[in-house]
């Protein structure tokens, strides 16, 4: 893949490697956004299937990138909060089961199963990264999956850390939880879209991913997976849409006490905002054509002599087997000026992320090799 600037809007002047913050927009997913506006200023153009179509057909485009085979085990939620929260809502625990999280997680994906874990006396169990580097991915791997035991009864945890970008062995995980009957709980929302990513594969309970990093969609929106475990649950709010013959609208006071099937019960109400419904289809539709491998091996083509570069400055970097190439973190030597690093990031134009010890950088395919270089030799003049 080459670079894909022309399809955005980045002035020249902006070195921008912090999408897992908030995406930029393409200027497809742009169009489609004020196309949705103009929408509203015609509501007499607005039917019965602009309700429900399009929902169907993001849908489906969420579960092609992610391989599910039905898309009705997709649900359209405004942030990855909402989707932990919904997973939670429709979990019991017993006194004393541990659930299992790994230190410094996202909040969202932190507070929702301390509140869970309080209401039935259950544990966390955080398992601390490695303080020692070499080796520290793997170890920290090893570790994670050591910890699962008869206790478990739900891991909760991303394909990869959102600060550091170190990537977690999914497979042996599914496989330990499953012999102990534990849920496993994936947030995707650091993933999803940029790294490769099966269903199929993993075999999660559930898959909660917001949608305004890597899947280029507008802030508030975000995809949900569910599996069988959850099929016949409780939603956390009694949208209209979600019951089964909603489409025929002249008859919604003959009250339905079924839901449509499967995950559709667990979309947030007025899921078929027109506005973001339309970004994210024309966002989607983007990210299957250039496919999460070829944005990964783009993104490891941009950063291989950077990584090289950042390693001989004295930073550390996790080793490339346990790491992503899309987003990862760079620990800085501990006589770098911080203070004069971040004014002259500022002064420069390059926005990155500080994550407690690290800079985060993240990058996609409007990046090339020479943002990289500008970033490098800013770090370079603060030593």
């Amino acid at each position: 893949m080459q670079h894909q600037k022309h399809l955005f809007t980045i002035p020249d002047d902006i070195t921008y490697l912090n999408i897992a913050s908030q995406s930029p927009s393409f200027i497809a997913v742009e169009q489609a956004g004020i196309s949705g506006v103009l929408e509203k200023s015609h509501p007499y153009k607005i039917t019965t299937e602009s309700y429900f179509e399009p929902v169907k057909a993001l849908k489906k485009l969420f579960a092609t990138l992610i391989e599910v085979n039905d898309y009705n085990r997709i649900a359209n939620i405004p942030s990855a909060s909402y989707g932990m929260a919904t997973v939670a809502n429709n979990v019991v625990l017993q006194k004393d089961d541990e659930i299992l999280l790994v230190e410094s997680q996202f909040p969202s994906n932190y507070y929702i199963w301390e509140k869970l874990a309080q209401k039935f006396e259950a544990k966390l169990k955080i398992i601390e990264m490695p303080k020692i580097t070499e080796n520290r991915g793997k170890n920290w791997n090893t570790a994670i999956v050591n910890a699962i035991s008869e206790k478990t009864a739900l891991v909760a945890i991303g394909n990869i850390h959102w600060a550091n970008g170190t990537l977690f062995d999914l497979k042996n995980i599914r496989k330990k939880t499953k012999e102990h009957h534990a849920l496993l709980i994936i947030d995707g929302s650091q993933s999803i879209g940029a790294f490769p990513f099966s269903v199929k594969e993993i075999q999660p309970d559930a898959l909660i991913c917001a949608g305004y990093k890597w899947l280029f969609g507008p802030y508030g929106s975000g995809y949900a997976y569910f599996g069988k475990y959850f099929d016949n649950g409780k939603p956390l709010e009694e949208n209209w849409a979600n019951r089964l013959d909603s489409e025929n609208m002249s008859a919604l006071t003959s009250y339905q006490p079924k839901y449509k099937p499967l995950a559709n019960r667990y979309s947030v109400g007025e899921h078929a905002n027109f506005i973001h419904i339309k970004m994210q289809i024309a966002a989607l539709k983007q990210v299957i054509e250039w496919t999460p491998e070829a944005i990964q091996e783009y993104c490891k083509t941009i950063t291989v002599d950077a990584v090289k570069k950042l390693k001989a400055l004295g930073c550390f970097i996790e080793d490339d087997d346990f790491r992503t190439h899309h987003l990862f973190g760079v620990e800085l030597p501990k006589n770098l000026d911080i203070d004069l690093l971040k004014s002259k990031l500022t002064n420069l134009k390059i926005f990155i992320s500080f994550r407690g010890n690290y800079i985060r950088l993240s990058c996609h395919v409007y990046n090339t090799k020479a943002d990289f270089e500008k970033l490098i030799n800013c770090i370079a003049s603060c030593l």
